[in-house]
Parts: C-alpha cells; structure tokens; sequence
C-alpha cells in the first residue's frame, strides 16, 4: 500500500523561538521530512525569529545541525538539504519591544498562507498576538500555533484564551496537542467509526473497564525546577491522557469536521465525574544506586510534586455507566510504553468448564513504541487433547502492514503543521475544550494540596507505587504489565 502525499498551499510560516530546544529537535526536522516527502510547495518559506543576533547563514546553519542530529541517516539527501535551507530566513526579534518587526513584516508576502508558530513561553503569547497585529503582519487569515502548557489551572488558562482573542478569532487559533498527531491515535477514530465491527460494543454492556497508560523511563533531571511546578497531573493528565480518554468516549458526530468532533470531545469532559480521594494514587522515584530520586532531581528537599499519578475516572452518561477508565503516567518506569487498552466483558454464558481457560477479549490501541492494534481473542489450542482455550491477537503492526511505510509515518508535529497550513483544525483543542478540562481538573489538585497529602516512594524501574496495584485489586482487576 503506498500513501499518497498531497502538497499543501504555499506559505510563510514563521517560527518564534526557533532557535530553542523544540524547534531544532522536532518542528525544523520536521518540516525538512515533508520538504523531503513533497508536501511542501518549492516556493514556500520558513522564517525563523527569536532574540539570537543571527544572520540568514547562521540559521540555515544551525538547521542543518539539526537535520544531521535529529534526521535519520536515509533521509539526509546532500541536495535536498541544501534546496530545503535556501527557502529559510531569519530575523532577530524583541517579543516585548519594537525590534525585528518592520523586518518581519516586510518579508511577508501576498498570496501565501501566514502561519506564526509560538513556541516560546505561554507569558509571551500575548506580546507576540499584540505585534502581530499592530505591525500588520497578521492578517484575517493567519493561523497561529501555540503549545502547551495552556496555563497551569482555569484561572490562566481563562486569561490566555481572552488575551489570544483580543487579536485572533478562535478559528484562527491552534492549541498543539502532539498526542493527537500520532497515527494510531486518529486511527482510534477510523477503528470505533468506521467498522460496524466495534462500534455496537463501544458502551458499559460490553466494555469492563478501559486502562490508559503513558509511561516513561526518563526522570525529570535538566527540568525540574520546571517540572516540579507542574506535576504528573498537569502535565500529562489534564492534556495528552484527557484527549486520548475523549476519544474513547465521545459520541459519534454527525460529521468528520473540526467542530463536531470537538464538540462531541467537549460533552464528554463535561460529563467527567469529580474523582475523590480514595481514587487517586500519586508517587515519586525514589534514588537508586548511582542514580538520584526525584528530590534531588527537582532540587527540591521537601517537594510534593507528583512523578507518577493514577486514578479511577468515570464518565456519567448513559453509554459508560458503571465502566471505570483507569489512567496511570510516571517517570522513571519499567518501559518506555503508550497504550490504551479496552477490555471486553466475560461472554454472559459460557459454555466450555472452568478449566478451559477462558481470559478476557482485549483491544489495545499501542501509541509508542511500534505503533499498531491488537485484538486478544479465544481460539482453541491446536491439537488433540480436549477442548483447551488459549488467548491469540489478532495484530495490526503498522510495520507490518504497511511494510518501509510503516516504520516510516511521519512525526506527529510534522502532521500537525501541515494541518495548520492547511486550515484543518479537528487535532487541535479549542478554547472552551481547554478551560472544561482545567475546570475538572483544579478541584482534585486543589483536594490534595488541601489534605497536604504527600506521594508515595516507588523503585525507579518499577511500575509504580505499591498503592496503584490496590487501586484495581480492590475491583478485582489488574493493572497490563508495563513493557516495551
């Protein structure tokens, strides 16, 4: 099977802080990739900003550097290369004062889709949208791309989206998530609505219980002092694992459009029941040999900041009462996993003796590493003997599926630029998406800082504090084993 690429309108994207970390690791790469692929017309241009002094040499040679560090060997083709940097420019630029701008708007060019990515931070939002505008660089339809974090509770993350809207409609404006990006997760979509096969089962008479986990092996070191002002909570649960459990849960919509699918994300954060206590498990890396915890990590002695955070969430409608989602992220874990996995009820009857083995049917939606489907089901065991289950997957690895292609899919930024040039909204969260998920999600650390609870020591390498397990053994169910 050979996908087909098709090119987008030629643009003008200017990047804001393109000389930090995210640009050179993802979005510079990135954009050489679909460069590379085709996807992006000859005579567009990327137009770098940031305060450094540089010239338009100095940036096409830092993004050279990037492409040589972040590219794989394969795709570093010498002439594309060189035609890919000769589309770049650069512009030194004060975000809060006046310099750099009459130069960036004069760069600007009629008949080209503008599109100002923000990758710097969230406090430099507004002063970005306020020049924009009063340079006359932006104009009705510009898009702009701003990242995560979108304020840190409801009250921030209100004063971003009226500051953004004071000089950009909503529709112009696209809120990043990279989670939506990635392929397995759009194809959650295409799996629930596009096969009679799944979605007449998609609902608490069939579904048991959903776990959702994003598991890391990396600890926080080189950004704690940043990380412990967020948390496990923050930074992964209110935005990546909140997108993934709407997904899961969301109606139908009458259409695949931005606004209907957001829509019907939008009720499903709204119906998210209030989480006590006695459901959330937070937890911190203890130091091992050679290897710090997370208090020296976040250089902070007397930190309650969570690395690691489980809960039991429920959705109070009609088509998940009774089914609990699970969700569990942390540092510093046994593997490097994302996956979302959907377990199915046992059958009401059964005909075949206790010990034939019958074990549940799951479909687990794999988003790193090797993305793919696999769906666990019953078959007798091959033989004679008698009649024995034994549980097989039927599995979907795209690698295998798709062959080169399928280890070959593009990065999930680089999918998301391209859906902003070309105008298409539907991964990317919308204002009231934002401020809904913030709203539910400022009571339960609001809960924990209010009882000063503390997280509990887990093993660096392990799967997480003892206290997780026994949040699904007392339901009678267990955790999937964390595993690459």
């Amino acid at each position: 099977m050979v996908s087909r690429v098709i090119p987008v309108e030629t643009f003008d994207l200017v990047i804001f802080g393109a000389t930090g970390d995210l640009a050179r690791r993802k979005i510079l790469p990135g954009l050489y990739r679909r460069y590379l692929a085709g996807q992006v017309p000859p005579d567009s241009r990327i137009i770098g900003a940031a305060r450094s002094a540089m010239d338009k040499a100095g940036f096409q040679a830092l993004v050279r550097e990037a492409i040589e560090e972040f590219v794989a060997a394969d795709k570093r083709d010498p002439a594309a290369i060189a035609d890919f940097t000769d589309r770049l420019d650069y512009v030194a630029i004060d975000a809060k004062g006046q310099e750099g701008w009459p130069a960036l708007a004069a760069m600007m060019r009629q008949g080209a889709v503008r599109a100002f990515y923000f990758s710097v931070a969230p406090s430099l939002f507004g002063d970005l949208a306020e020049r924009l505008h009063l340079h006359g660089i932006a104009d009705v339809d510009s898009r702009i791309v701003v990242e995560k974090p979108f304020g840190r509770d409801l009250a921030t993350a209100r004063a971003l989206n009226d500051t953004l809207a004071t000089h950009f409609a909503e529709h112009q404006i696209y809120r990043i998530d990279h989670y939506l990006g990635k392929e397995t997760v759009q194809n959650l979509m295409a799996v629930r609505f596009a096969n009679i096969l799944f979605e007449p089962l998609w609902n608490s008479q069939f579904i048991d219980h959903v776990q959702i986990t994003v598991a890391e092996t990396v600890g926080v070191e080189g950004r704690g002092a940043y990380y412990d002002k967020s948390g496990a909570m923050r930074d992964m649960v209110q935005n990546h694992m909140m997108q993934l459990l709407c997904l899961i849960a969301m109606e139908p919509p009458f259409h695949f459009d931005p606004d209907t699918v957001r829509d019907e994300k939008l009720k499903v954060i709204r119906a998210l029941q209030p989480v006590p206590a006695e459901d959330i498990v937070r937890g911190q890396y203890l130091a091992t040999a050679g290897a710090p915890g997370y208090l020296a990590d976040a250089e902070n002695p007397d930190s309650r900041t969570e690395s690691y955070i489980a809960l039991k969430v429920h959705v109070a409608n009609w088509r998940w009462k009774g089914t609990p989602f699970y969700l569990r992220t942390g540092k510093k874990l046994r593997a490097r996993a994302s996956e979302i996995a959907i377990t199915f009820k046992e059958p009401p009857h059964s005909i075949f003796d206790d010990a034939s083995g019958w074990r549940e049917n799951v479909l687990v939606i794999r988003l790193q590493p090797n993305e793919g489907m696999n769906l666990k089901v019953m078959i007798k065991e091959p033989g004679p003997g008698g009649m024995r289950l034994t549980q097989v997957p039927l599995d979907m690895s795209f690698t295998e599926a798709f062959g080169d292609e399928g280890t070959d899919m593009p990065d999930a930024y680089e999918r998301l630029i391209m859906d902003v040039i070309r105008g298409n909204q539907t991964l990317f969260m919308r204002g009231d998406e934002v401020e809904a998920a913030w709203a539910w999600t400022d009571p339960i650390i609001q809960g924990w800082e209010a009882r000063g609870d503390r997280p509990k020591g887990y093993d660096a390498g392990s799967s997480g504090p003892e206290d997780a397990l026994m949040l699904m053994h007392r339901d009678g169910r267990r955790w999937r084993e964390i595993k690459a």
